[in-house]
């Protein structure tokens, strides 16, 4: 029987959700609150499904993005989510034939670049994905730390814990802050901050009020923002054993990051903080007089990129040095194919096509690696992904390329 791949309609969306649950094996039934609660941030304009005799065999979501670039200038950008195939249908190219609409109608929009976090790491490549910035996780033993848990407050500025009302309006300012900042960080609307302070609770997501914790400087800015949960754990020996679970924490300074980091090891009854998603460089073991207490328990990719737009990607972010590179890029979709000069400095760029011979040959999903400014163009030549034409030119790219900073995105989506 033929599989007819997609927009869907209305009155498909619940047959939808229950789709996206089986392949992401949750029960397989949506409930009716919660096709109310998530379809009015669904938009059937950009939500594709496979349907074989009438039923949802997958499912592909994308909705509007704004991600920050090296240098901190912001990019349009298609985020792509809700991506499963059902068991049963694997392997027919439902997925690729809902990627290509996807991404052809995104490039028709204007969007520079599309985003993914990856499931799974193999999928992904084949549709011109580049693993662009990573995460990394940390267990602390905060007895181990060498703090002083005594401590009550930072030598300068203050900490405050507030409530979600206070998050809600402190929030969005701040993390505006932070991600012209952070290459990587993308943009949280109302309702990011609405369904993580407890203002609009998702039925398939029961809610616990977590603690909120902000920085202010000398000031009196908010600089900072902690929240985080703390479970209830005790020894044998009526010995507190309790661990704090980082939901978030974001700072526009490390002042902001060093003083809520020890705000948290000094909370009485906490033994183990577990850090939650956080940036591959976090300055956290080393802020701690013994960072060997901090063991690292998730390394891995995260945020993936796919160039739509290579002129305007290229010229929107800013490079650690200056210098001319011609790139040969290959694309087997057509989306980015094409040979561009590459005039970069540490101020900005310009970006053209060209008829030039190329330095550097490499592949749209290489570039989409190297794009945030994470990936190593020298290690990328040696896994033999990207091919030097011009001596010299793999050093170049790797010095135009890659920035003291790595790229982080703390969200998910």
């Amino acid at each position: 029987m033929t599989v007819d791949v997609r927009l869907i309609t209305e009155s498909e969306y619940p047959d939808w959700l229950r789709a996206v649950h089986t392949g992401f094996l949750q029960p397989p039934v949506a409930s009716d609150e919660e096709a109310r609660s998530r379809r009015p941030y669904t938009d059937l304009a950009r939500t594709r499904g496979a349907f074989e005799d009438g039923r949802c065999v997958a499912t592909f979501r994308s909705f509007a993005q704004q991600i920050t670039v090296v240098g901190g200038a912001a990019l349009p950008a298609d985020a792509i989510t809700n991506v499963t195939v059902t068991p049963t249908h694997r392997r027919r190219g439902l997925l690729s034939r809902m990627m290509a609409a996807d991404l052809a109608a995104a490039k028709e929009r204007g969007d520079a670049l599309a985003t993914l976090i990856a499931a799974e790491y193999p999928i992904y490549g084949r549709y011109g994905f580049g693993p662009a910035a990573g995460v990394a996780e940390w267990t602390v033993d905060v007895p181990r730390t060498g703090l002083d848990r005594r401590w009550s407050r930072p030598e300068s500025g203050r900490i405050d814990l507030v409530d979600g009302a206070n998050v809600r309006k402190l929030g969005p300012d701040l993390h505006d802050r932070f991600r012209a900042v952070q290459p990587g960080a993308v943009g949280r609307d109302e309702r990011w901050w609405a369904t993580r302070t407890g203002a609009e609770q998702l039925p398939d997501h029961p809610w616990t009020e977590p603690f909120y914790a902000v920085y202010r400087s000398p000031a009196g800015e908010i600089d900072g923002l902690l929240v985080y949960t703390a479970d209830d754990k005790w020894g044998d020996a009526k010995q507190p054993l309790n661990t704090a679970t980082v939901l978030s924490l974001i700072a526009v300074s490390p002042a902001a990051e060093r003083a809520l980091w020890h705000y948290l090891c000094s909370v009485d009854w906490i033994t183990t903080v577990k850090t939650g998603r956080r940036g591959p460089d976090d300055l956290l073991p080393l802020l701690l007089p013994d960072p060997r207490a901090a063991r690292i328990t998730l390394q891995a990719d995260f945020l993936w990129v796919r160039l739509l737009d290579v002129v305007r990607a290229l010229e929107a972010r800013t490079y650690e040095a200056a210098g001319t590179l011609v790139l040969d890029v290959r694309d087997a979709d057509g989306l980015s194919a094409g040979r561009y000069r590459l005039d970069a400095t540490p101020a900005g760029a310009t970006c053209a096509p060209t008829t030039e011979s190329p330095d550097v040959t490499l592949d749209v999903r290489e570039l989409g690696a190297l794009y945030l400014g994470d990936a190593s163009a020298v290690r990328l030549a040696a896994l033999d992904r990207i091919t030097e034409e011009t001596t010299g030119a793999v050093a170049r790219t790797e010095a135009l390329f890659r920035t003291a900073v790595r790229p982080w995105c703390p969200d998910v989506f």
